[in-house]
């Protein structure tokens, strides 16, 4: 069988980060539908795969012209339309994280499979959480609802590629309990 090249397919390069990592469950979205979602860092640095997004995303602007001109006379500009690609720097300027940045929002309604550098499948939940490093396959589209009209980010797989710093605060067991003197402890219970 013949390897299909989809034009509006992304895999990132292995030094994206995720933050708001929902994978595991799905949380409801302000509609009330339930999506699997994560924040994709892209560093500037990585200009490879800021290329590779920002050409599926005009592909898929392509694409999806009906779409995006519905009932209207005519397609609006890619520059007029919302697009999934954002400046950390800009959107976000007192989020360390997402600093010399970009990000991109996906979401599915599918459960990713989530995988190791190896592509074993991870099972063990705390071993993904927002902050670590990793490959993500995602798909640009065309939307037209409720007068909105942009190119949206679906989520597909997670190839975990290494462990960060957590995101958000969290802090491990581990952490948190390394520096305690057990000797506190001896009169507990007397």
């Amino acid at each position: 069988m013949a390897n299909m090249v989809n034009p509006t397919k992304v895999v990132t390069g292995k030094k994206t980060r995720w933050s708001y990592a929902n994978v595991w469950e799905p949380k409801a979205t302000q509609d009330g539908k339930l999506k699997y979602s994560v924040s994709i860092i892209i560093p500037k640095s990585d200009i490879e795969t800021v290329k590779k997004i920002k050409a599926a995303i005009k592909a898929a602007y392509d694409e999806g012209q009906a779409k995006l001109k519905g009932n209207g006379k005519s397609v609006p500009s890619i520059n007029n339309i919302k697009l999934p690609l954002r400046d950390g720097d800009e959107e976000r300027p007192d989020d360390e994280a997402y600093a010399n940045s970009y990000f991109v929002n996906a979401n599915s309604t599918t459960a990713p499979q989530i995988v190791d550098a190896d592509r074993q499948p991870i099972l063990d939940h705390s071993e993904v959480y927002s902050g670590v490093y990793g490959r993500v396959s995602i798909n640009f589209y065309a939307f037209n609802s409720n007068g909105n009209r942009g190119i949206a980010c679906g989520l597909g797989n997670l190839q975990k590629i290494a462990d960060g710093e957590p995101l958000g605060g969290r802090s491990t067991a581990e952490a948190d309990f390394a520096d305690l003197d057990d000797e506190d402890d001896d009169d507990f219970l007397n």
